[in-house]
C-alpha cells in the first residue's frame, strides 16, 4: 500500500491510501468494531478516482488513448468528476452523459472541471435512447477518436478495487477484518474488494447494500431480472435497473435494501455524531450495517469495515438541505427538523 510522502508529481498521486475511521457513537450499542473506509479523502472526493485512473492508465498502455483523444462516460456524478480530473492532468477532453438524479451541485462541479455535460432523464429504461447509457453510446459512435469508459461493463472497474481498496483494508486491519459492507451500483467496488478479501480469508463476509427500486438484491437471490422491482428512488450511485457485468455476485454473501429516507437521516447522523461529512450512499451503507446488526450478523469479535464512497459537499441541495428533506416528506414525527439557522435582521 502506497504512502503519501514528500512532494507529489501531480494530484493523481494522492489517490488511494484512504483512512479507516472508527465509529464511536452511532454503533456504540452494537457488538464488534465498526470502521469506516473514508473514500472522501481521495482528491476527487470519492472512491471513483480509483477506477478512473486505472481504466485510463490501461487504455494508454494499450494505445487506445493518445494525444487528442476524447473520453466518454455515463455517470451519476462521482465517476464523471474523477474522469474529468484524470483528463485534466493527462490532456484529454472529457464528455459525460449524466443521470438527471445527480444534484445541480454535482453537475456544476463537472462543468467547473471542464467536462462537456449531457443531462439525461433518470426515470427511463436502460434501453431508452434518452437514457444516459444510450446517449453515451451514441456520443461515442458520433465522436472521432473517442474512448467509452463504460464502467458498468468494464472489468477494469472491479480490478481497480482488487488491486487497491481490498489490499488497503487487509493491511489496515492487519488481516482481522471479518465483514465488509459495500454499496453496489456498478458492482466494481464490492466485486473487487470481495474477491481480494475472500482470497485472503474465505470466512470474511461480503455484505451488499441495495436500494428499494433496484433489481440487484432479487437477482442475487433468484437469478431473475424482475422489472417489477424497478421504480424511481432518490439515492444516487446505489442500485441498478440493469445487471452490470462488473458485478461478481458469487463473492457477495447477501444484500440488504435501505430506504431513501433512512439513508438520508443516517448520512446526517454521521455528520452530526461522528464528524464524517459523507454522501447519500454512505448513509445507506451505515444504515444497512445497523440492519445487519439487528439480524445478528455480528458479535463481539467482529471487525466490520464499511466503505463510505464520497463526500457530503455533493449533496448540499439534497440530503443536507432542509427544504429538500421537507419536500420529500423526510421530516416526520420520528425525525423532526432540527434547524439551527437564525437570521438576524
Amino acid at each position: 500500500m502506497k504512502k503519501h510522502n514528500g512532494i507529489t508529481k501531480n494530484i493523481l498521486d494522492l489517490i488511494g491510501d484512504t483512512p479507516l475511521v472508527r465509529l464511536n457513537k452511532i454503533t456504540k450499542s452494537l457488538d464488534g468494531q465498526f470502521l469506516a473506509k473514508y473514500e472522501a479523502f481521495n482528491p476527487g472526493h470519492s472512491m471513483k478516482d480509483r477506477i478512473a485512473t486505472h481504466i485510463v492508465d490501461q487504455a494508454e498502455k494499450k494505445g487506445i488513448l493518445k494525444k487528442g483523444s476524447k473520453v466518454i462516460e455515463t455517470t451519476s456524478g462521482n465517476t464523471g468528476f474523477s474522469i474529468a480530473l484524470v483528463c485534466i492532468i493527462k490532456g484529454y477532453e472529457c464528455i459525460l452523459a449524466v443521470n438527471s438524479k445527480a444534484s445541480k451541485g454535482k453537475i456544476n462541479m463537472l462543468k467547473a472541471m471542464g467536462a462537456r455535460v449531457y443531462v439525461c432523464p433518470a426515470n427511463v429504461g436502460a434501453d431508452d435512447p434518452r437514457s444516459y447509457y444510450q446517449v453515451a453510446k451514441r456520443l461515442h459512435k458520433e465522436t472521432a477518436d473517442s474512448v467509452y469508459i463504460n464502467q458498468y461493463f468494464n472489468e477494469l472497474n472491479s480490478e481497480a478495487h482488487y488491486l487497491t481498496t481490498g489490499p488497503e483494508i487487509w493491511e489496515q486491519t492487519e488481516g482481522k477484518v471479518t465483514h465488509v459492507v459495500v454499496a453496489s451500483g456498478t458492482g466494481g467496488t464490492i466485486s473487487g474488494v470481495g474477491k481480494y478479501l475472500k482470497e485472503k480469508n474465505p470466512a470474511i463476509k461480503v455484505l451488499g447494500v441495495d436500494a428499494y427500486g433496484s433489481v440487484l438484491k432479487k437477482f442475487h437471490e433468484t437469478s431473475d431480472f424482475d422489472t417489477e422491482e424497478i421504480y424511481p428512488y432518490r439515492i444516487e450511485g446505489l442500485g441498478k435497473n440493469l445487471i452490470p457485468s462488473t458485478t461478481n455476485f458469487d463473492v457477495i454473501d447477501v444484500f440488504e435494501k435501505v430506504t431513501d429516507e433512512a439513508a438520508a437521516h443516517m448520512a446526517r447522523a454521521l455528520a452530526q455524531e461522528e464528524g464524517l461529512f459523507t454522501g447519500y450512499t454512505s448513509g445507506a451503507v451505515v444504515k444497512a450495517t445497523m440492519q445487519y446488526a439487528e439480524q445478528d450478523y455480528f458479535d463481539k469479535d467482529s471487525m466490520v469495515v464499511m466503505i463510505l464512497p464520497d463526500h457530503g459537499s455533493r449533496y448540499m441541495e439534497k440530503i443536507y438541505c432542509d427544504e429538500w428533506m421537507r419536500d420529500q416528506g423526510f421530516f416526520d414525527t420520528k425525525q423532526q427538523e432540527k434547524s439551527t439557522l437564525e437570521i438576524i435582521r
